[in-house]
């Protein structure tokens, strides 16, 4: 059975790896970097600090098409096992992340360090590597679900999406210190400290209104509640996989696709990042927590 298990963590791990040193590849030593990571843009040059910030957040973007890739896939094979009336049993994430971590440990490094110009010095290609390898621990979790609990997965997704105004725009308080509130979040510069104020406020209200909102549905259509880890991943995939996919594919016409700086999902003064996960971790377990309570909720809330 083990060996079973692993020959089918394989199947799925070695098409993931290929794609994402593929992708790799591709951006790096492929496509025009002036473009992709846009050199020269507002005077950006390719060691800058926003522009290192589009190196590692490529892996980001690979992560989360891998995601996509995986949940539909996962989905799919759920779907026509119960046609053949068989039994699909997803391959364990834990499994297919070992298998993928040392390719993409090598190969990551060896593209970025000597594929195109300029190459990247050792330590940031590392970074790369590592930020992908974080990165595909989340962009595997849902893969499970969509072919055991697809249902759930969509309820799930659609309670993560009450996280995302807290993990995306809380840090509104960082950009005014940065000098691009306007630009990030298009409002005006003009009294910008009080605006970010108002906006990271605002993330928090949005968020809570539509856990309230995801709570009164689920116990209308008695559906369980997930837990608060669950809650929190989701929050932490839609907002920090799913969104930068979306940006890659639909901020620019297909002939200038570029990958996004990461200020534009994540703070720059890392203690006020900290302070966005610890209150996205507050929402979804203050929630969950509440949910608990609700006894007219079905008894096991890990199942959808």
């Amino acid at each position: 059975m083990c060996d079973v298990r692993w020959k089918r963590a394989l199947f799925f791990a070695l098409p993931i790896a290929v794609f994402i040193l593929g992708a790799f590849y591709y951006w790096f030593a492929v496509s025009d970097r002036y473009a992709i990571f846009l050199y020269g843009h507002l005077d950006a040059m390719p060691f800058d600090a926003i522009t290192v910030s589009r190196y590692w957040m490529a892996s980001i973007v690979a992560a989360g098409l891998v995601m996509i890739g995986s949940v539909l896939v996962n989905w799919l094979w759920g779907r026509l096992a119960g046609v053949w009336h068989r039994r699909y049993v997803p391959p364990r994430w834990w499994q297919v992340w070992l298998i993928c971590a040392p390719p993409l440990v090598i190969g990551i490094p060896l593209i970025t360090m000597s594929c195109n110009q300029p190459t990247l010095p050792l330590d940031l290609a590392l970074v790369c590597a590592l930020v992908a390898l974080v990165a595909l621990v989340f962009a595997l979790l849902p893969g499970s679900w969509a072919a055991e609990r697809p249902a759930g997965l969509a309820w799930l997704a659609l309670d993560g999406a009450g996280l995302m105004p807290c993990l995306l725009l809380l840090r509104a308080v960082d950009l005014p210190q940065c000098g691009v509130l306007d630009q990030a979040i298009r409002v005006p510069a003009v009294g910008s400290v009080p605006v970010a104020q108002v906006i990271a406020a605002g993330a928090i209200a949005t968020g809570i209104i539509w856990l309230v909102f995801m709570t009164v549905l689920r116990r209308w259509r008695r559906k369980p509640a997930p837990t608060g880890v669950e809650l929190f991943v989701a929050g932490l995939c839609l907002s920090y996989l799913l969104m930068p996919v979306v940006h890659y594919l639909l901020e620019a016409p297909a002939e200038y696709r570029y990958i996004s700086a990461a200020s534009n999902f994540f703070a720059t003064d890392p203690v006020i990042q900290g302070v966005v996960f610890l209150a996205a971790a507050v929402l979804a377990w203050g929630v969950t927590g509440l949910r608990l309570l609700d006894r007219s909720l079905p008894a096991d809330h890990q199942r959808s």
